[in-house]
């Protein structure tokens, strides 16, 4: 059996991870009884107990401590935020504290844990709809996982939890799979089609810090992330009928950062455009170009071009908030001109 959904190869993981490993918990608010806010842990407190299925209170600041307290202490916790940008409330601990701790131990300690949190516009306005990867990539110590097919979400997972360093796990909304419970949480899984690469049964691991090239082409190298992975597939299969044959690179993890495929890929074409969900002002687009210019500017034929969210926050207005995200269009049109 495959998992098609992201949602199911995350549960999957989990599953695989906690049977394998005592030591690895689960918190997070509404996590047990409930299932989870997109149902990644649905079925999980059955299955395991309140020992190591844990409902949480409602404080952001309470599970970042708990979950590095655990982690310092033998246990290999997966704490769940319901929306990325939650994680503001904790930034103190996730920033000064699990990021910082084994370098200022001295090695002695291991911060072995896991952030996992929903990221992304889905019509939630501007407190539930960012993507905040930038801030914890801008943090040394952390690692930043962002999948966007059940295949890597999956393998990724699996090697975020044997890490022992802390991983901030990033879900994007629209690719679980599956709406909050009660709600009509919009999804893109039914319009991605081949492009979303399911998940084995069996047991697999996804190298954190390892690119992965999504479509191979020679006319211009597209790198992104999440759910505009899918977003520039469908733009390069609509550029292809025009001759121009885009290699699409999802860098899978932000953090370490695999510039080498990227520098590769645009030896290669000779163009790059970079496209993210988050803004582009001290973005990942931002760093890879700023790399791409101080590492290996002659491989480039044109400018770089970076086709991010509006620097703005998102709005609710379901028109306004489709105005504020990048589109197929405009990663297209992104592509020829620089084509």
């Amino acid at each position: 059996m495959a998992y098609k959904k992201i949602v199911d190869a995350l549960r999957a993981a989990l599953i695989e991870e906690m049977d394998a490993d005592p030591s690895v918990i689960l918190m997070g608010e509404d996590i047990a009884v409930f299932g989870g806010a997109y149902r990644v842990t649905d079925g999980l407190l059955e299955r395991y107990g309140e020992n190591r299925v844990l409902d949480t209170p409602i404080s952001e600041i309470a599970i970042a401590g708990a979950a590095i307290g655990a982690a310092m202490t033998g246990l290999r916790p997966v704490a769940e935020f319901q929306f990325n940008d939650f994680m503001a409330c904790a930034m103190d601990q996730i920033c000064n504290q699990a990021a910082k701790i084994r370098l200022m131990m001295g090695g002695q300690v291991t911060v072995p844990l896991v952030f996992r949190a929903p990221y992304g516009a889905t019509g939630r306005a501007a407190q539930h709809s960012q993507s905040l990867e930038a801030w914890f990539t801008h943090t040394p110590g952390l690692k930043v996982v962002m999948p966007s097919t059940p295949y890597d979400a999956k393998g990724l997972l699996k090697s975020a939890i044997r890490d022992d360093n802390p991983v901030i796990f990033l879900e994007h909304k629209m690719l679980y799979g599956a709406a909050s419970p009660g709600g009509k949480a919009k999804t893109a899984v039914d319009d991605l089609g081949e492009t979303f690469m399911p998940a084995p049964e069996e047991p697999y691991f996804v190298e954190i810090g390892k690119a992965s090239v999504k479509r191979d082409g020679g006319s211009v190298t597209v790198v992104a992330t999440g759910l505009m992975v899918h977003k520039a597939l469908k733009a390069a299969s609509s550029l292809s009928a025009e001759g121009i044959e885009c290699e699409v690179i999802d860098p899978r993890t932000v953090a370490p950062l695999d510039m080498e495929t990227i520098k590769k890929s645009v030896k290669k074409t000779g163009r790059l455009v970079i496209t993210t969900e988050s803004s582009a002002v001290c973005g990942i687009a931002a760093e890879i170009s700023a790399r791409m210019a101080e590492e290996d500017v002659y491989s480039l034929d044109a400018p770089i071009m970076r086709v991010c969210a509006k620097h703005a926050p998102i709005p609710f207005a379901p028109t306004c908030e489709a105005d504020a995200i990048p589109s197929e269009t405009d990663i297209a049109n992104a592509i020829r001109a620089i084509t």
